[in-house]
């Protein structure tokens, strides 16, 4: 073989190159609103390049070109993240060396290479994002990939772009039966390494310190925070304090939690009151910390009580989880008396800050020596005295509590909660700030409580002789709505719900047909978390010992294997049964044809070519030879010089065809005599006309 021929032969055709080009453009999108503009820019050059090497009118990039570019995307996604280890370096990397790879490609296993990291690519996007809208997104991925596939074994003559695509729809289709069977019954295992997080932050709200701000801030989002079914009664509003995690050290500016509190299982506590048994599903956060209400008690060996009485995962949420937990509204939690160490850092206040904050701690002191008394006064303070809840708070400068009790006035729950804690520490009783969300939505279509991010919400716990710590929320001295109805309603005349969210629909829940869709696709979305990315491990385990009867994964590999072949196996015998109908456009007329004339007897003969049969058919049916020609042509053209357009001019011929042949033939022949017949008259059977 000549080498310009062997050239001409391993050349990507066109059409593939178009189909790599689109392929490439759907798989990548999910990926480009987190990344960089010169990544866009990046693969919009590679492309624009790779379409020129095609009119070759480019040249291929050198190896030196090829290593300097290498260098240079390493350099821009270090300077992009400060790191070339971390989940989203890796994936940035990843992401141009697939740009960069459409430049080296020279012939089809080039091109098949870049198909096969595609598919890599779209499983990378479940890293970042496990929404059921990714998901369709990312099937509608795989389908141009497979057609991608399919039409990269086109030629040039034969590129039919539909043709691909229903044929990867039913390579896909094919594929969902085994899919469903892995998906149920193949074991959920422990990752073979562990990453960090995407970009190395928590995706939670909350954080492990609390400046007055800080959670004004996190009230301006909608995001999804955990849901809530309870078994039996949903409990009133201003009665769900959902609890995630205490701040006990105060530095003059920010309350922050401290590891002490959550390293040791609680002392002594009592369990009093009506208990309330729920379910919390939780997105991923990437923290330990989870959410409960008071006095929460749980059998899930992924969760500890801590000693400040909190629910905390043994490791961080890398996935959406859900817990079973029952609480005990009423409990006494840790009524005896503190050890010298709590009594010491719950009462700690750093020095020379806040001194009006102090001497009016001292006066309240001189006048109530009961520390329950002094607090229930601290609570009057806030009722009587012009106070202002809002989302729109002046800025504090270095003494934050003096400044907002005696001059702003105005605030977020943070400033109550963190103002009112510095002041009965300052008053010598011992005082932590409990930070977590209170309230919720319910969901009519499902029956279960909604907590998003603008529920947020920090109150107080002051730790009282025989009442241990009780839990005050100066919050609801100024803002009662607040706690009963929810922080729309207590931001009503101030207009600043959700402001920086226009188009978010939880900011339009008054209007009706609006909630009743956004309430919809939430019940969509929870099943979807519920039953397929919360169908781990455990899940799993409980599918087997409910509809199989054993966890004996030996056993479960041999139905693994059963169903998987009462899948594959009748799916086989109709992708391979006889007589299937031909694929191949041009043997699918020819059969049709062949088919049609039968009853005349004028089938094809065995081994007899297309022109013998046009030649034999004129003869028998010449008011059909303008259709026969054109039928026959066409189908010698395609077959033999491949230079015909596949399936549509053929079958528009045969069309043309079928028609004259109805026009020519009676609709109820007459039997001709069987005297009359001669053998060689019609190949074959015995004619009926």
């Amino acid at each position: 073989m000549k080498p310009a021929a062997h050239k001409a032969r391993t050349l990507i055709p066109r059409n593939s190159l178009a189909w790599l080009l689109t392929a490439q453009v759907v798989v990548l999108l999910p990926h480009l609103p987190r990344l960089p503009f010169w990544v866009t820019a990046i693969w919009l050059a590679c492309a624009i390049w790779r379409v020129q090497i095609q009119r070759m009118r480019w040249a291929y990039p050198g190896i030196i070109f090829k290593t300097l570019g290498v260098v240079a995307i390493g350099l821009g996604v270090w300077l992009t993240e400060r790191t070339l280890i971390g989940l989203d370096a890796a994936v940035m990397l990843l992401l141009l060396l697939f740009m960069f790879k459409l430049l080296e490609m020279r012939n089809p296993r080039d091109a098949i290479v870049v198909i096969y990291l595609g598919f890599f690519i779209v499983a990378t996007a479940f890293l970042f994002n496990q929404s059921i809208v990714l998901a369709l997104y990312q099937l509608f991925s795989l389908l141009v990939l497979v057609a991608a596939l399919v039409g990269l074994q086109q030629t040039a003559g034969r590129n039919d772009p539909s043709r691909a695509l229903r044929t990867g729809s039913v390579l896909l289709l094919q594929a969902v039966p085994l899919m469903l069977v892995l998906f149920v019954l193949f074991p959920r295992i422990g990752p073979l390494w562990s990453v960090d997080t995407p970009g190395g932050r928590a995706t939670t709200g909350l954080a492990e310190s609390m400046a007055p701000g800080d959670i004004a801030d996190l009230a301006r989002s909608s995001d999804l925070a955990f849901r809530v079914q309870f078994d039996g009664e949903i409990p009133v509003h201003d009665a769900l304090y959902w609890r995630a995690l205490t701040l006990s050290s105060f530095d003059g500016r920010r309350w922050s939690h401290l590891d002490f509190a959550s390293r040791a299982e609680p002392r002594n506590w009592e369990q009093l009151g009506e208990p309330i048994t729920y379910q919390v599903t939780t997105p991923a956060t990437q923290q330990p910390w989870v959410f409960s209400l008071r006095g929460a008690t749980t059998a899930d060996e992924r969760l500890v009580l801590t000693r400040d009485f909190m629910l905390r995962a043994r490791r961080p949420l890398t996935d959406t989880t859900s817990y079973q937990a029952t609480s005990y509204p009423q409990s006494l939690l840790e009524p005896q008396a503190l050890t010298a160490m709590q009594q010491r850092l719950y009462t700690i206040l750093p020095e020379e800050v806040d001194p009006r904050s102090r001497a009016f701690a001292a006066e309240l002191r001189s006048q109530y020596s009961d520390d329950a008394e002094l607090v229930q006064a601290l609570l009057r303070h806030f009722n009587s005295e012009p106070f202002f809840y809002t989302l729109r708070p002046e800025t504090l400068g270095v003494n934050t509590n003096d400044e907002f009790l005696f001059d702003t006035r105005r605030g977020f729950c943070a400033h109550f909660a963190g103002a009112m804690a510095f002041v009965l520490r300052a008053a010598g009783i011992p005082a932590r700030i409990v930070a977590g969300y209170q309230g919720g939505e319910i969901n009519p279509a499902g029956n279960y409580v909604l907590v998003h991010q603008f529920d947020a919400h920090a109150w107080v716990e002051a730790w009282l002789p025989g009442q241990g710590w009780t839990s005050v929320d100066p919050t609801f001295q100024v803002a009662p709505e607040r706690i009963e109805r929810g922080i729309q309603q207590a931001l009503q005349g101030e207009g600043s719900f959700l402001e920086d969210s226009p188009l978010s629909a939880a900011r339009y829940r008054d209007i009706n047909w609006v909630n009743v869709i956004r309430m919809q696709w939430d019940e969509i979305n929870f099943q979807w978390q519920l039953r397929v990315l919360g169908f781990q491990s455990d899940s799993q385990a409980g599918f087997f010992q409910r509809w199989l009867g054993t966890t004996d994964w030996q056993r479960i590999g041999i139905i693994l294997l059963g169903c998987a072949a009462l899948v594959m196996i009748p799916l086989a015998i109709w992708t391979l049964r006889p007589g299937r109908k031909p694929q191949d456009p041009r043997r699918r007329s020819w059969a049709r044809l062949d088919q049609r004339l039968q009853r005349l007897g004028l089938q094809a003969k065995r081994g007899e070519g297309p022109r013998d049969w046009q030649a034999r058919l004129i003869g028998a049916l010449p008011g059909c030879k303008a259709e026969l020609s054109a039928y026959f042509d066409e189908y010698v053209r395609q077959t033999y010089a491949g230079d015909g357009i596949p399936d549509r001019v053929m079958q528009g011929q045969l069309r043309d065809l079928e028609r004259s042949l109805r026009r020519s033939l009676p609709r109820k022949p007459m039997r001709r005599p069987t005297a009359s017949l001669d053998k060689d008259d019609l190949p074959g059977r015995s004619t009926r006309l």
